[in-house]
C-alpha cells in the first residue's frame, strides 16, 4: 500500500541524478562500485517501507520510477534512513561532483526543474 500523500502526487526534483550518474559511469567505471550498493539499499528499504517510486506523476518518461522518489519517501518515514543519508549523501555527492563538471551539475538542475514542471505551467 502506498501512502496517500504520495499516491499520484506530482514529482518534484531539484537535480537529475540519473543524468549525472550516467556521465559518471562513462567516465569512471569504478563509480558503479560506490553507487550500486547504495542504490540497492535504498530500493530494499523502500520495499520494506512500501514506498513505490513509480507512484508519482511525472511529466517526462525518463523520470518514471526514479530512485529520488523512493529516497524522498524514506526521508519522511525512516529515522534510520535519515541518519544514514545525513552521513553518506555528502560523501556520495563529493565523489560524484569530482567526476562531473560544475556546468553538468547546473544542466542537471535545469533539466530536473523542467522535467518536473506540469505541462500547463
Amino acid at each position: 500500500m502506498v501512502s496517500p500523500e504520495h499516491q499520484n502526487s506530482d514529482a518534484v526534483c531539484n537535480t537529475c541524478t540519473i543524468n549525472l550518474v550516467e556521465l559518471a559511469y562513462s567516465r569512471a567505471p569504478w563509480f558503479r562500485l560506490v553507487r550500486e550498493p547504495l542504490r540497492m539499499g535504498i530500493i530494499t528499504l523502500g520495499w520494506c517501507y512500501r514506498i513505490d517510486g513509480r507512484n508519482h506523476r511525472v511529466h517526462n518518461e525518463n523520470c518514471y520510477g526514479c530512485l529520488r522518489f523512493i529516497k524522498t519517501g524514506l526521508k519522511e518515514k525512516s529515522s534510520m534512513f535519515r541518519w544514514l543519508n545525513n552521513r553518506v549523501n555528502p560523501i556520495f555527492d563529493r565523489i560524484l561532483e569530482s567526476i562531473v563538471t560544475v556546468e553538468e551539475v547546473l544542466e542537471a538542475k535545469n533539466y530536473a526543474r523542467e522535467a518536473t514542471q506540469p505541462e500547463d505551467n
